[in-house]
């Protein structure tokens, strides 16, 4: 088997491994799913050019018999040192970004999902805004669709080439371009990609919540020019209430648009993907019928701990502060739009600039809500997106606590 691994975001490389799997049943109750990388996979593969593999990793399922089950994971890699980015250097030296209980949070997000997707009995609360149990499960099949595609667009896959591009604003903006040819999910054309990684002095619980919360889009949404959002409909996806799909519309002088929204928490990790889907299409999903040919183009949010816990946060003065030794964030603002309907036509600079005003625009009207536009308690993020932090990951800790 061939796995890519990736974090959403650019700056983090891909982690591609070989390995095989063995599956086996222990007893009436119990499963054993096991993988190790060995040489020569294949015969066209150099063992020298792989620089990362599986030691003996996996998983044991049993079951309780009660409609659940006990998973125990296990996640053993050996990789070649290579230069990570210095935001992420903590969470991925700590193993959180490819470890064990990563997959395990995942994992159960994506078990609760189904359930819910699956249910038949859900509580006209967790359902307002859509009368029927088959226009439920196409709004949240399309929101799943979104989702997927969005994480596809910004990992750092080796399909993907990144461009560092200089902005006015001293943003670390990458882009990427690609055209679609004849994917029905997707607009035809060409369609650029600009994604941008930030610390920011916030604890991640608060940043989810703002960027998913209705009632603040307009203060960093530049789309909304300002104006009210209205919730037309929410449907809960899991236990936890930011785990939901829900569709805005967004007024204006000029028009109004809508916008399909689906917002993703578990343990480790947080996401609010969100992309303006044609009224009557969306209308047309919402009793039911099929979406799998509705043309979607997310943008988002990826959301992280920065794994340093032990610092006085900026919090804005909306919300109380809970938590005063929360760590930070690192934020992933992710924005894609279609430049030209022709699948043939070249990709121009006045695109790009386009695509990463958006972005600049975006974070700094998100720091700016949260009051935390100087930067990081005394760092200069600038220093942190250049890495002229030293490369230790202590020293980086000693540095964040102090500042």
């Amino acid at each position: 088997m061939f796995a890519e691994l990736q974090m959403l975001t650019p700056l983090v490389p891909t982690r591609e491994v070989y390995f095989v799997r063995y599956c086996k049943q222990l007893s009436a109750e119990q499963w054993a799913i096991v993988d190790v990388s060995i040489d020569k996979v294949e015969e066209n593969i150099d063992a020298s050019l792989v620089k990362c593999r599986k030691r003996p990793s996996g998983c044991i399922i049993q079951d309780k018999t009660n409609g659940h089950c006990k998973v125990i994971w296990v996640e053993h890699l050996e990789c070649q040192k290579n230069t990570v980015h210095t935001l992420y250097r903590t969470i991925v030296r700590s193993g959180l970004a490819f470890g064990a209980r990563h997959w395990m949070a995942t994992l159960q997000h994506q078990c609760e999902r189904l359930v819910f997707f699956m249910a038949t009995n859900v509580p006209t609360k967790d359902s307002t805004g859509v009368a029927t149990l088959a226009g439920r499960k196409s709004i949240l099949k399309l929101a799943q669709r979104m989702t997927w595609s969005f994480c596809h667009s910004i990992g750092a896959s080796s399909y993907h080439t990144w461009n560092k591009v200089s902005t006015k604003t001293g943003e670390d903006i990458r882009v990427s371009s690609r055209k679609n040819l004849n994917d029905p999910g997707e607009p035809h054309g060409v369609i650029v990609c600009a994604v941008s990684s930030v610390w920011l002095p916030v604890s991640p619980t608060l940043l989810f919540d703002f960027l998913r919360d209705e009632s603040r889009r307009s203060e960093w949404d530049i789309m909304s020019n300002g104006g009210p959002v209205q919730s037309i409909a929410n449907l809960a996806k899991g236990k936890d209430r930011g785990n939901a799909v829900t569709i805005q519309a967004m007024k204006s002088k000029e028009n109004s648009m809508w916008v399909l929204q689906d917002s993703c928490t578990n343990a480790f990790e947080s996401m609010v993907v969100f992309a303006h889907v044609d009224v009557t299409g969306i209308q047309s999903v919402i009793t039911g019928c099929d979406s799998s040919n509705m043309a979607i183009l997310p943008s988002g949010f990826s959301i992280l701990p920065d794994g340093l816990e032990s610092r006085p946060l900026v919090i804005s003065s909306r919300h109380e502060k809970s938590n005063d030794t929360e760590g930070g964030s690192l934020l992933t603002v992710a924005f894609q739009i279609l430049t030209n309907s022709s699948p043939t036509a070249k990709l121009t600079m006045e695109s790009v600039e386009s695509v990463n005003t958006i972005v600049s625009c975006t974070l700094r009207n998100i720091k700016t809500s949260l009051q935390c536009e100087d930067g990081t308690d005394g760092l200069d993020t600038r220093h942190v997106l250049e890495g002229k932090l030293d490369s230790e990951t202590l020293d980086l800790k000693i540095i964040l606590d102090v500042g």
